[in-house]
């Protein structure tokens, strides 16, 4: 049985500058220990060391979610590379911690680990049982939560108080996001730039564009946008998995702008041209910015869930829900009934139903697969973070946001950002006080 075990703020796309990121709800667990020969000191943070060991056992841990979700890895010196550097960064906010007097309590721990618990489906002997069958020693576990917790309490200590919204700002925001241009069009993109330096020579240039539109043809063919950026961008975006995030269009380049506009999400273009070099562009959400009383599509859905387990394989899954599907599309069953049945959701007693859920509601995956399709139509059975899904859309209506509702959600995306914002400079600030001496380098 695979364990929920990492967060996804250590998946390769953010992985480069994960230490300045908060850590996710889902807490991580430690990857069993490697066997090792003679281990060695790679870094000294302020006196305190971090062996070749320590890298290797993140190292590991982050190829192994890697490999889970099937996400392509990136190349190994490079993830070592990152791995030290967010050990070191890690390893200075908890000294920074230990000053503060912030520790995990014994209380907290019994929470935290009742929350994995719970998010797995089992109970916390069961859970003990489980860690010790993955080859998992649970004093490592223990000690590792208790790291994850400190972060996030020193994180959120320290980020609280710099970081306000102010009303005025709240209208700047509403005003810049009035439709102008591009008629208040907002994308999310992501990126790849594959840099073409001045007075490179004519050979040179048409290398680099065949190794972008490698890049490009691999984006197409399916893979991992985020670890190709990871591995082959050159833009500095590139530690996010080369997404810019949601901004209008009048931010964006005019020649993204242009070449994404018309195109629907999930969709690649590229190589394009520029001074900088050949851009490769896939399109993560687009949306219209929202004004008062602004129209919004709302969805009514119902779903049947599966849970993978060891005694159902995600495969499995895939085929029950497969099998089903044709049932209620022949008529043999009927979609409530095999929801009330069979459904491991809060939905199944209704059902299925999810009742009434505007853009945003669901996460990416779900929502996606939801919105191609038309009121009576089921969905083919898909993978979301959630377990194995059966979708069908009952209706739609328009719906409207209130000038009271666009200013709570402005006023809480603008916290987000500057909340990022400080965590990425006061992390900085950590690391830049912190004497680092670097001994060896690491060999995983």
């Amino acid at each position: 049985m695979k364990l929920c075990l990492l967060g996804p703020a250590l998946l390769c796309g953010a992985l480069a500058q994960a230490q300045t990121l908060r850590p996710s709800p889902q807490l991580s667990l430690a990857a069993p220990a490697a066997a090792r020969s003679a281990d060695f000191i790679v870094v000294l943070v302020n006196a305190e060391p971090i062996t070749n060991s320590d890298v290797r056992q993140r190292l590991l841990r982050i190829e192994q979610q890697l490999s889970q979700q099937g996400r392509a890895l990136p190349p190994r010196p490079q993830l070592a590379a990152d791995v030290l550097e967010q050990l070191i960064n890690e390893r200075a906010q908890l000294q920074h911690a230990a000053a503060l007097g912030i520790r995990a309590d014994p209380a907290t721990l019994a929470q935290a680990e009742q929350s994995i618990a719970a998010q797995n489906r089992m109970s916390v002997p069961a859970l003990h049982r489980q860690l010790a069958a993955d080859g998992i020693d649970i004093r490592r576990f223990h000690d590792e939560l208790r790291t994850q917790i400190v972060l996030r309490m020193l994180q959120e200590r320290e980020i609280a108080a710099r970081v306000r919204v102010s009303e005025s700002e709240i209208d700047d925001a509403l005003r810049e996001r009035q439709p102008v241009g591009d008629g208040g069009l907002e994308l999310n993109l992501a990126h790849v730039l594959v840099r073409v330096p001045q007075d490179t020579a004519a050979d040179h240039v048409q290398a680099l564009q065949a190794r972008a539109q490698s890049v490009a043809e691999r984006a197409r063919a399916g893979a991992d946008f985020a670890a190709l950026a990871l591995e082959f961008s050159d833009a500095p975006e590139r530690v996010r998995g080369g997404e810019f995030g949601l901004r209008p269009a009048d931010r964006l380049p005019e020649l993204f702008v242009q070449a994404t506009r018309a195109l629907p999400v999930g969709a690649v273009v590229g190589p394009l041209r520029s001074s900088a070099g050949f851009h490769i562009l896939k399109v993560l959400e687009k949306q219209q910015a929202g004004r008062p009383d602004v129209l919004l599509t709302e969805t009514r859905a119902s779903h049947i869930l599966l849970l993978p387990s060891a005694q159902l394989s995600p495969q499995a899954a895939l085929d029950q829900l497969g099998q089903w599907r044709q049932r209620i599309i022949s008529g043999q069953d009927s979609f409530e009934a095999l929801a009330r049945a069979h459904s491991q959701d809060g939905s199944a007693p209704q059902g299925g139903d999810l009742g009434w859920a505007r853009p945003g509601q669901f996460v990416p995956e779900f929502e996606q697969a939801m919105n191609t399709l038309r009121p009576g139509e089921i969905s083919a059975p898909l993978v979301s973070r959630f377990g194995v899904h059966l979708i069908r859309v009952d209706e739609r209506r328009q719906g409207t946001l209130s000038e009271r509702e666009q200013r709570e959600i402005v006023r809480e995306q603008l916290h987000e950002e500057k909340a990022e914002q400080a965590l990425i400079a006061w992390a900085q600030d950590v690391r830049g006080r912190a004497f680092v001496e670097q001994r060896e380098a690491p060999q995983p």
